[in-house]
């Protein structure tokens, strides 16, 4: 388990994950927003990471902006074959520099920078970890199809079920992690390639000191595929027998 410490914000170095892709109109304001609330730092590094999957030049206008943050790191990783490999590649960005606490936000306003400082409040009192919850109290989802919210609220009331969780939101992909606490769950590796690796993250962290703040997530999130949906299950009965046996 990692060590439990409350920590001084100006004495922690800030790493924020964020993929992107294909969000020209957003982009340069989402950057800014977020570092305007990730302030009192010791230091800050915003991971913004691009595959082959961007094509609307959302890539060339972050990287030349005429005043670019300097907080800001551009990265391009065009091997990616999903995007659980933007996430990974972010992360291990993030703690290859140093980072004491890192910060995964989603780009496009999906998440709101507003409510970064929900997260750092809570690390600052010695989590482990800190999630963003959908469905906790003060939280809420729209903009997405009612079968979307139906979907993420019951996989997360099936995955406690089965895994031995606790919260609310084991979909969520808003969350902040310690340099340990994030590269424990690397250790253990990340199998899905689908959404799903955000249960997957919360499941190897259930014995952690973690919390959940609340969240609004506003987007209007795409259909949820059969293959997204395979993934899903073979990756929770794995998970499942895992704890069975006691792997996790």
């Amino acid at each position: 388990m990692p060590e439990q410490q409350t920590n001084s914000i100006s004495e922690v170095k800030l790493g924020v994950v964020c993929p992107m892709a294909n969000e020209k109109d957003t982009a340069e304001d989402f950057v800014r927003q977020v570092l305007d609330k990730c302030v009192g730092f010791k230091e800050v590094i915003f991971f913004v990471v691009f595959d082959k999957s961007c094509r609307d030049g959302t890539f060339d206008l972050l990287n030349n902006l005429a005043n670019k943050p300097p907080q800001l790191q551009v990265v391009l990783a065009p091997e990616n074959t999903c995007v659980v490999d933007a996430y990974i590649i972010g992360y291990k960005k993030a703690i290859e520099a140093g980072c004491d606490w890192i910060l995964e936000i989603d780009a496009g306003f999906s998440h709101q920078p507003d409510e970064i400082p929900k997260f750092l409040e809570k690390m600052a009192e010695g989590y482990d970890c800190v999630f963003g919850s959908r469905f906790c109290k003060g939280g809420s989802h729209s903009e997405s199809p009612l079968s979307r919210r139906f979907i993420s609220r019951g996989g997360s009331i099936l995955a406690n079920l089965l895994l031995g969780t606790k919260l609310k939101d084991m979909t969520s992909g808003f969350e902040m992690f310690t340099r340990d606490a994030l590269q424990q769950v690397l250790d253990k590796g990340i199998n899905s390639r689908g959404h799903f690796f955000q249960t997957e993250i919360k499941t190897y962290c259930r014995k952690m000191k973690i919390t959940e703040v609340p969240i609004s997530y506003r987007a209007p999130s795409q259909n949820v595929t059969c293959g997204v949906l395979l993934d899903s299950f073979k990756n929770l009965f794995g998970l499942f027998i895992k704890r069975l046996t006691g792997k996790i």
